[in-house]
């Protein structure tokens, strides 16, 4: 895939920009964190070259003056509310992002249960941490938020809540996923510093939609894709228009939420001489390190399709409605794509035509595309991975990396003994297989030592697959999408 992001300059320019707003505000600022710091996949796949862990390796060039503070909601704790790419609870999430930032050098300084009243599970948690040395502070709910403006600032509305003790100039405020308490994390804060004589500040750093972009670029409609269930819409931030004459991308809660924000800052500070617009509060500079337009338009193209066979599938396991996939196809018509577009997708479709079985296809680094089926050995899957593994390691396509007779005991353990009813091998199976095989096979080692190259590669099935293939396929670091056909039979 061509290169249109500068990581490098990034890094350098998004912390610079950062000490220049913390430097606005008497040398304290709270810096709202949105989107993923780990693993941000969707930046890094729609802007090609950007790392994953970008905004991570940017907060520790700020590691000396920055703080963390993770927010939590006590009704997420209480209903056990699920991260759905890592399959944990908000609350282990939490102790996780604890560990993850200590390890990198960050210092976490507080936790703080937002949306508190007195709930069993959010006592346990604040025990636990507490047990653990970690100081854990309580904001609770105001009636009328964020609308009641005179109850909000004031001593029994943000007046009630704790004040976070913080010790560095800038603190970063993250939370294990939306709805968490973030911004008004935030303004109570400012309230808080404000009573204290601080003049703190406030900001905004999320990636998309990207500011500076026009609105219906392909980056920004691929943001749109990625937030279909959640409704978001990219709109011009007329705020900002009015104020300077200038057209930037916002989107909609964001600028729903500005005019009761900048009551907020009134109320606080008397006056809102800081931020005109929603745009004003953003620190993103991402849209200033894009080399290769055209390289982003292209990534996003496909992100966004990808996108629409996430959405169809989920439609057809129930956990998705048809306005969410109604939204991608209308931004597909936008986009001026079509799923023909993907090259993996034309390439599996036509090759299940051909064999009447279900099949898959992979698209390589190097743009070639190998295909498979289903076979009495293997899954489609299975197969695939093979397939792709022999040709990156120059293996020829008809040499047996494993041995049928290795095969026939596990399908045997399947059937026989688990009962199950599949005894073809999924793709967790056959890469055990293939280990097995490599310790007495050179050709099976040199397959097994291209796993890296399967990295970032595009894959499309003719079929759903079972959760087994989709997280092995997740593990490798491929993009995959399937047709929403379960058993032979289309369901949308």
């Amino acid at each position: 895939m061509r290169i249109g992001f500068d990581n490098d300059k990034y890094l350098k320019i998004q912390s610079e920009h950062i000490k220049e707003r913390i430097s606005q505000f008497g040398d304290k600022l709270y810096l709202e964190f949105g989107g993923k710091l780990f693993d941000d996949y969707h930046a890094s796949r729609v802007l090609p070259g950007f790392a994953p862990d970008s905004k991570l390796q940017m907060l520790m060039q700020l590691s000396d003056v920055a703080e963390i503070v993770i927010v939590i909601s006590a009704a997420d704790i209480e209903k056990n509310k699920v991260r759905g790419d890592l399959g944990i609870t908000y609350d282990v999430d939490v102790v996780r992002l604890i560990g993850e930032f200590e390890k990198k050098g960050l210092y976490v300084g507080s936790v703080v249960i937002t949306q508190f009243a007195g709930q069993n599970g959010a006592v346990q948690f604040r025990e636990k941490l507490e047990k653990r040395g970690i100081k854990v502070y309580q904001h609770y709910k105001i009636e009328g938020y964020p609308s009641n403006i005179p109850l909000i600032v004031s001593e029994n509305g943000f007046g009630k809540n704790d004040y976070i003790e913080t010790t560095r100039p800038l603190v970063v405020i993250t939370a294990p996923g939306p709805g968490s308490g973030k911004m008004a994390t935030c303004l109570s804060q400012l309230y808080h510093e404000n009573i204290r004589g601080t003049k703190a500040g406030y900001a905004k750093f999320e990636t998309f939609p990207i500011w500076n972009l026009p609105l219906k670029h392909p980056v920004n409609l691929a943001y749109e894709a990625a937030t279909a269930d959640l409704n978001d819409v990219n709109m011009i931030d007329p705020f900002h228009l009015e104020a300077y004459g200038k057209t930037t991308v916002n989107y909609n809660r964001d600028i729903e939420i500005f005019p009761v924000l900048n009551a907020i800052f009134e109320g606080i500070y008397g006056e809102n001489t800081y931020y005109k617009s929603p745009t004003d509060m953003g620190v993103n500079m991402a849209g200033n390190c894009i080399i290769d337009d055209e390289a982003c338009c292209v990534a996003s193209k496909m992100e966004i399709i990808r996108r629409y066979y996430t959405a169809v599938n989920k439609l057809v396991k129930e956990e998705a409605t048809e306005n969410e996939v109604y939204k991608i196809e209308l931004l597909m018509k936008q986009a001026k794509i079509t799923t023909d577009d993907r090259k993996v997708t034309v390439a599996a479709k036509k090759r299940a035509e051909e064999s009447g079985v279900p099949t898959a296809a992979i698209e390589l680094s190097d743009g070639t595309i190998i295909t498979s089926k289903t076979s009495d050995f293997l899954g489609a899957s299975a197969a695939l991975l093979l397939n792709a593994l022999k040709y990156l390691a120059g293996i020829e396509h008809d040499e047996k990396l494993i041995r049928p007779e290795a095969i026939e005991p596990i399908q045997d353990l399947k059937v026989r003994f688990l009962g199950g009813k599949n005894p073809r091998l999924h793709t967790d199976e056959v890469l055990i297989a293939l280990s097995l095989a490599a310790v007495s096979n050179e050709n099976a080692k040199c397959a097994i030592e291209q796993i890296p190259a399967l990295r970032g590669c595009q894959v499309h099935t003719s079929v759903m697959l079972s959760e087994v293939d989709i997280k092995i396929f997740k593990k490798l670091g491929v993009d995959l999408t399937s047709e929403p056909v379960r058993s032979g039979l289309k369901l949308y």
